[in-house]
């Protein structure tokens, strides 16, 4: 079993990273982030964020 270079694991977990920020602001859609939900999306950025500079993060 070959392992995918790692370009492509990343540009992967960035691209999962960005789906789960997609899902979680459509579900908010038309309102301000309750505090809780704020910590939230900062935790999903700091995941984007890893995976855009290489970084594989574990989930998003």
């Amino acid at each position: 079993m070959s392992e995918m270079p790692e370009s492509m694991e990343a540009a992967r977990a960035t691209e999962r990273a960005n789906e789960a920020i997609r899902r979680f602001m459509a579900a908010r859609t038309g309102r301000p982030l309750w505090p809780a939900e704020r910590v939230e999306y900062g935790r999903l950025l700091t995941v984007w964020a890893e995976a855009q500079r290489g970084g594989l993060p574990e989930a998003a």
